[in-house]
């Protein structure tokens, strides 16, 4: 912690300290990726707070994110300036709304609703509409961007025609259902999300000196991701401050990829002409990444049209350079995802962690492929927005032992006595529940619950540095707050992760997928205005690397397809060999790059080795149905050769037998059992009944490596033999 307020401003570059010592007025921060926005805004406020111009508990600082917010209340402890409010919009907004609903309303606030998509579901019903899962996403998500901009039932066909929205569903029909979706609401007396928003502002518009009273509270304000504010966030801000102009802003107009929620960089882009008088401060030193990531970054902007491109940061790294971006191109995307699945073997091989590298892509549903592209090759992954980290059965238990020690004291735990230090005493409670220093060997179930216990100590050890002293129960009240806000640590495992979901992180390896035209940009991003902000959203994925950046894609989607695809439009001027994107375009033409090819293609930039271990994509013929003959696309019914819908030729008993083995090999090896093989090629194999080698190889998911490491078990139980069972000559496969 810093002795004293200057000593605050220590080891920040002359910008960063220029936003630090801006205490006063409106403050605009201009900060382009990587370039240590958190790192200014945070000494800003550590620094008024330790040179006595703000109070801790008179600054409100507001996030998009529960991690984000989480991130910058560590920092500001670490400075000395705990007990400053850091949270989202609507946790802020919740809290003040539980607070004065019983003055402003009377009775307890309505609860929020645990499942918002449950309550669409039934709306829609009553409308007499029978939608899908991806159907009451979109429909939840169209009701979402009417609250944020404030947009009532009976005037959303309107809106959406004047926002020049490409709605999901006819504007009329979305109306009715989301009327009936607010009566819902209201006759079970629950609140959703949005209205945690909605009726604050109504509160504080409607009661002066409630109003009053949080201005009373709150006398500075600091927003990040200004960006990606809404209108309703902005209206609120606007109540928050009243008449004054005590309020720090943070953002990137080129990181704006959230205007489908309503966010709009509008407001960051006009804060000078609302506050003339604004102090407005450019980050554009990159401490991230590399000068060769940084030139691919600038260089993607350079070719950017519209409003918030007028307003792009030209980075500057600050790095040691690296390794060029590659561009790879590949027949197939399971070829794309068994090229990439190699690649983050040898970056691990390299000394690479796992928790350093990402696998992005555009939408959700690319993620299947890679999924299984890295059981294949028996690499542990993690899907962002999956399993939440506190909610593992583990961790859980892990927090209630943790309490037991906490109550229990040194005096009283054998276990602690004589144990001063705090991640020690955290190593010994886990020791009871089988923890080592040492990670077990393989990547199965033991490893997970290892790694969750090693993010745990992990923690308690970056904890014990930032407050020494720091007791039993003071992380036990730290790991619970940090439950409340989902505010997880770091777990080992490659991450794989959309687009929208990588924003505010960083890897030192980053892989960018299926970049071709119709997925980047999105082939429903018409309007150039949508279509900016694609390219925006391929920028800040770019800016998510630290060192090692590779960009691909796939020109069909399946083996033996027709190759179609055109790589992203983005791409042009800036990949080696490629055409400007337009008359006197920008582009990067001339930087280096590496480019290389995947399966099927060029065979002579691989080595002999290579060419050997590479499935020959190239010369598969387009997977039918076995069934009905219908030609497959989805990579799921790839898998089966069949259809979902059409009927299944199980042997259930092979089926088990399969399970039953798999589990032994993955007990045996110490990894998943998805590892050894997924369920759906367990399933495959089962109706497939393979008999020899050759039919067994052309199931997806059984490749080279597999075939000849649990070939000759897999044939034996579909012959009805025990493994390792000698064959008689009336069953002997034939090769």
């Amino acid at each position: 912690m810093p002795e004293t307020a200057d000593a605050v401003l220590d080891g920040l570059d002359p910008e960063q300290r220029a936003v630090a010592t801006a205490l006063g007025g409106p403050v605009c921060v201009l900060a382009g990726a990587g370039t240590g926005k958190t790192r200014a805004i945070t000494h800003r406020i550590a620094y008024g707070v330790r040179a006595g111009v703000f109070q801790p508990g008179s600054v409100l600082a507001v996030t998009f994110t529960n991690r984000a917010a989480g991130e910058m209340r560590g920092r500001l402890r670490q400075l000395g300036a705990a007990g400053v409010q850091a949270r989202t919009f609507h946790s802020a907004a919740l809290r003040q709304l539980q607070y004065f609903w019983p003055k402003a309303v009377g009775g307890e606030l309505p609860r929020l609703a645990e499942r918002k998509i449950q309550i669409v579901a039934e709306a829609a019903a009553r409308c007499r509409l029978r939608l899908d899962r991806n159907e009451l996403r979109d429909l939840t998500a169209e009701i979402e961007w009417s609250k944020v901009t404030q947009t009532v039932p009976e005037d959303y066909p309107a809106a959406v025609a004047k926002a020049g929205r490409e709605a999901p569903r006819d504007p009329a029909e979305t109306a009715k259902v989301y009327g009936v979706y607010e009566q819902l609401k209201r006759d079970r007396g629950v609140i959703d999300f949005e209205d945690v928003l909605l009726l604050t502002v109504g509160v504080l518009q409607d009661r002066q000196d409630i109003a009053e009273t949080v201005r009373r509270q709150y006398q500075h304000f600091v927003v990040d991701e200004y960006q990606d504010v809404s209108p309703l966030q902005q209206r609120l801000l606007e109540l928050w401050l009243g008449d004054r102009d005590n309020l720090c802003v943070v953002g990137d107009a080129s990181q704006t990829i959230y205007s489908f929620t309503g966010a709009t960089p509008d407001h960051l882009i006009d804060f000078r002409a609302r506050h003339p008088r604004a102090t407005v401060v450019r980050l554009v030193r990159d401490y991230r990444s590399t000068p060769q990531v940084v030139r691919l970054a600038n260089g993607l902007l350079a070719q950017a049209r519209g409003k918030a491109a007028e307003h792009r940061l030209e980075l500057v790294s600050q790095r040691d350079g690296g390794p060029d971006p590659a561009y790879t191109e590949y027949a197939d995307e399971p070829a794309e995802a068994e090229g990439v699945a190699r690649r983050v073997r040898e970056l691990l091989a390299t000394g690479v962690p796992a928790s350093e590298i990402a696998v992005l892509y555009r939408i959700n549903a690319q993620s299947e492929v890679y999924e299984q592209a890295l059981a294949d090759v028996g690499v542990p992954y993690q899907l962002r927005g999956a399993e939440r980290f506190f909610e593992r059965p583990e961790v859980r238990e892990a927090q209630l032992l943790l309490r037991g020690a906490a109550r229990a004291g040194r005096s009283t735990d054998p276990q602690l006595a004589g144990v001063e230090d705090l991640p020690a005493q955290v190593r010994a409670v886990f020791s009871t529940r089988g923890w080592t220093a040492e990670p077990p060997a393989g990547s199965g179930a033991v490893r997970d619950r290892w790694e969750s216990l090693a993010a745990l100590v992990r923690l308690a050890e970056d904890f014990a540095r930032a407050r020494p002293g720091a007791t039993l129960a003071d992380l036990v009240t730290e790991l619970q707050e940090r439950t409340e806000a989902q505010h997880a640590p770091t777990v080992e495992g490659v991450t794989l992760a959309s687009l929208h979901a990588a924003k505010g992180l960083e890897w030192d390896a980053v892989f960018l997928v299926g970049l071709t035209e119709g997925m980047m940009p999105i082939t429903y991003a018409k309007t150039d205005e949508q279509v900016e902000e694609e390219r925006r959203l391929l920028y800040v994925g770019v800016t998510r690397a630290r060192r090692h950046l590779t960009l691909s894609w796939a020109l069909s989607r399946s083996p033996g397809g027709r190759p179609s695809r055109r790589p992203s439009r983005f791409l042009n001027g800036l990949r080696p060999g490629s055409p400007a994107s337009g008359p006197g375009a920008p582009g990067l033409q001339g930087a280096r790059g590496h480019v290389s090819f995947g399966s099927g293609f060029e065979d002579g930039v691989r080595s002999a080795g290579e060419r050997d271990a590479a499935p020959a994509r190239a010369r598969r013929r387009p997977a039918r149905c076995r069934v009905c003959g219908r030609t497959l696309t989805d990579a799921g019914e790839i898998k089966l050769m069949r259809c979902e819908d059409c009927p299944s030729e199980l042997d259930e008993g092979l089926h088990e037998r399969l399970r039953e083995w798999r589990a032994e090999q993955a007990r045996q090896l110490g990894q998943p059992a998805f590892c050894v093989f997924t369920d759906k090629t367990l399933l495959a194999i089962a109706e497939a009944v393979p008999g020899t080698e050759a039919e067994l190889s052309v199931i997806s998911g059984v490749g080279g490596r597999k075939l000849g490491k649990f070939g000759a078990d897999v044939l034996a139980l579909c012959a009805g033999r025990e493994p390792g069972q000698c064959e008689g000559p009336e069953d002997s496969p034939k090769k």
